[in-house]
């Protein structure tokens, strides 16, 4: 059961990326890595294999008491949307992996929109 979830989860992450990577025209990628404990997001630059700005729920500067809810997942949206534009990143495209577009992966970019991210 584990090995054929673990399977579609990488199937499913595949395909989105693949896709998106059609539609990138040179655009920079906010990644989001969701965990049972955890959000994190990258904004990265995959011609040059870097990363500009990051952003988790880990960060002691975001003083989170708990990182797996939907409140945290809002505040790392925020987040990495001002270090995205401190780095000079106003638009991007998202990347959600493998993880379906609802609850925690839905409020960290809507609360990316929200601090001015274009994606």
């Amino acid at each position: 059961m584990a090995a054929r979830k673990k399977e579609l989860f990488a199937k499913r992450r595949t395909r989105v990326r693949n896709r998106l990577k059609k539609f990138a025209r040179g655009r920079l990628r906010l990644s989001v890595h969701r965990s049972n404990l955890h959000i994190a997001a990258q904004v990265i630059d995959d011609e040059k294999g870097v990363t500009l700005a990051s952003a988790s729920s880990r960060d002691k500067s975001l003083e989170l008491e708990r990182g797996s809810n939907v409140g945290a997942a809002a505040k790392v949206g925020a987040a990495i949307a001002e270090r995205a534009k401190e780095a000079g990143v106003s638009e991007c495209y998202f990347d959600r992996g493998g993880f379906l577009y609802h609850g925690r992966v839905r409020a960290l970019a809507e609360a990316a929109r929200e601090g001015g991210l274009r994606f």
